[in-house]
């Protein structure tokens, strides 16, 4: 026999908000829409507004059931679980296919990647993934787009964009492999293959320079990268450092931040200014821009709230070496530059232990269902959806009264 419920516009505070009285269930919404009390003082209802009785239910809501691997009642959402898809056991694919899988409405949908190189899925089926490489000859820029010209095969081209040929004044050197301007670049210099010395037969060359290619001669002086030459005298070189924080990224060009002139993520200069409260922390080092030189990347990190750079730079909370979390059901977070971990939604450490994590499921877990210690009615069978108590309107001596 089931416990009936009654709830009254009256008693709606109570069953929202006193989770301490045992015969109250909050549940999810039964099929048919329930009274709407919303904007309205009980104090001044009507006795016409009407009741409904509500009692627990081990009926799984639309969409969510019970399958063989379950570990709790109705714990499953077959419209949105990759392994039960749709169904008991219909898995969506895992493999790495060069796509991305999600669980969408009980079916599965596939992504193809974009990081790296491109793939995409021409023939339409799921099970073989992007099976297709994005800047062939036969798939440059899309399913079947061919390159047909043999002078203008699939490259991808300065922009980074895969294409038949090269765009603009830019020409496809095949010892390269890609497209070059001929008019500055030293292995391709005026022509494709003529590579320029950068001794120039053996002229001395001054400080941080050597000779390159400028409007397709080669013999020309260049600086290295990160020098430049700031007072016009072949002389003495490319005599200023453009890490310099009074020359930084160009001459001239003064930092007047703490943090000064700092690598940004293509090894370049920049000026850096972290906001308040961050601090610049050195990210990776030794990169080499030239013979005897190397420079650091760096970010601003926030040491008190940071993961990456708790309470010091470089510093992390992240995963252990062997990339496990070191929480279950959890991520790490930094409070006040002390490392420590929150809970992934849906997941509480009920028995204070950190060392099996999130150990509770509070979707699903009618012993704690939305939180620690708040139960279902075991009586009943009553399970536990989206850390709710599931309810449904009683059969006998409830209903719509009036």
């Amino acid at each position: 026999m089931r416990t009936s419920i009654t709830i009254a516009l009256a008693t709606l505070a109570l069953f929202i908000g006193c989770a301490a009285q045992e015969e109250v269930y909050l549940g999810v919404a039964p099929p048919a829409d329930p009274p709407s009390f919303t904007g309205d003082d009980a104090a001044t209802l009507s006795p016409e507004a009407g009741l409904m009785s509500y009692c627990p239910s081990s009926t799984c809501p639309p969409g969510f059931t019970t399958c063989p691997n379950s570990r709790f009642p109705c714990d499953i959402n077959l419209r949105t679980d990759l392994s039960n898809c749709g169904a008991c056991g219909a898995a969506c694919p895992t493999r790495d296919l060069g796509a991305d899988f999600a669980c969408v409405e009980g079916s599965c949908v596939m992504t193809c990647t974009t990081d790296g190189i491109p793939k995409l899925d021409c023939d339409g089926i799921i099970d073989n993934g992007c099976e297709v490489t994005l800047g062939t000859n036969d798939n440059c820029t899309g399913c079947g787009e061919k390159c047909e010209d043999p002078e203008k095969p699939c490259t991808r081209r300065r922009d980074g964009k895969p294409g038949c040929g090269c765009g603009g004044s830019d020409v496809y050197c095949p010892l390269s492999g890609a497209c070059v301007d001929l008019r500055d670049n030293d292995q391709n210099c005026g022509a494709c293959g003529n590579q320029c010395d950068p001794r120039n037969g053996g002229e001395s060359t001054p400080p941080n320079a050597y000779y390159g290619c400028i409007n397709g001669e080669c013999g020309r002086l260049k600086c290295f990268p990160t020098w430049a030459d700031c007072d016009g005298d072949p002389s003495n070189g490319c005599e200023t450092d453009l890490f310099d924080p009074n020359n930084c990224a160009g001459c001239g060009t003064v930092c007047d931040s703490t943090e000064g002139c700092q690598a940004d993520e293509f090894y370049q200069p920049r000026c850096v200014m972290c906001p308040e409260g961050e601090t610049y922390c050195p990210t990776s080092c030794g990169i080499v821009v030239k013979p005897g030189r190397s420079v650091c990347t760096g970010e601003c990190r926030n040491l008190a709230t940071d993961p990456q750079s708790c309470g010091a730079c470089g510093f992390s909370c992240g995963l252990k070496p062997d990339g496990v979390r070191p929480v279950d059901y959890a991520s790490p977070v930094c409070s006040f530059g002390s490392c420590d971990f929150a809970c992934d939604q849906g997941r509480a450490d009920c028995n204070g232990n950190q060392s099996d994590g999130c150990e509770v499921d509070t979707n699903s877990d009618p012993r704690n269902c939305g939180g620690c210690r708040i139960e279902c009615n075991a009586v009943a069978g009553q399970a536990c959806v989206g850390g709710r108590c599931v309810v449904e309107p009683c059969e006998t001596d409830g209903g719509i009264t009036r």
